[in-house]
């Protein structure tokens, strides 16, 4: 089994992983995460009466953006061509909570985790910002890989 740890060289140093000799493949991921909030606040994102507008169709702008940006934010991440950023909102009235799902995709060397990872992030992010006004008690829980696929590495769904 190589090294785990694959950003650092023999050194330790970081370096960005070479994917030169990587095959091109087509590979997808998946990711969520959660945003509990109280009940009167997320009765005021489906109203769409918040002061700053369409608060899921901006965050939904917002976690499209992420995913396109995340070598930016992420050092030592490839730039990749994305082919599809797929961004869903759930909303849970009975727990308060709006679940953000994300499917990324590309045909390149390397995966897309980090990118829907991120997206799911800013996604979850920009609906705090843009209700923090009516609540800023507001708390994310469980963002994580749900799914990838591709690569030499193949197909993993968490457990």
């Amino acid at each position: 089994m190589s090294d785990p740890l694959t950003h650092f060289d023999a050194h330790g140093q970081a370096h960005m992983v070479d994917v030169a000799e990587k095959g091109e493949t087509r590979r997808i991921a998946r990711a969520t995460g959660t945003v509990f909030m109280q009940p009167a606040t997320l009765a005021l994102i489906e109203s769409g009466d918040a002061k700053k507008g369409d608060v899921l169709g901006v965050a939904r702008i917002a976690a499209i953006q992420a995913a396109k940006r995340t070598p930016d934010l992420i050092p030592l991440c490839h730039p990749i061509a994305l082919t599809r950023i797929g961004v869903a909102f759930t909303i849970d009235r009975e727990r308060a909570c709006i679940t953000c799902e994300v499917t990324a995709e590309t045909v390149g060397r390397t995966g897309v985790e980090m990118e829907a990872l991120t997206a799911v992030s800013v996604g979850l992010l920009t609906l705090y910002d843009m209700c923090k006004a009516a609540d800023r008690g507001m708390r994310f829980e469980n963002i994580r890989l749900l799914e990838k696929e591709g690569g030499k590495s193949g197909h993993w769904q968490a457990p």
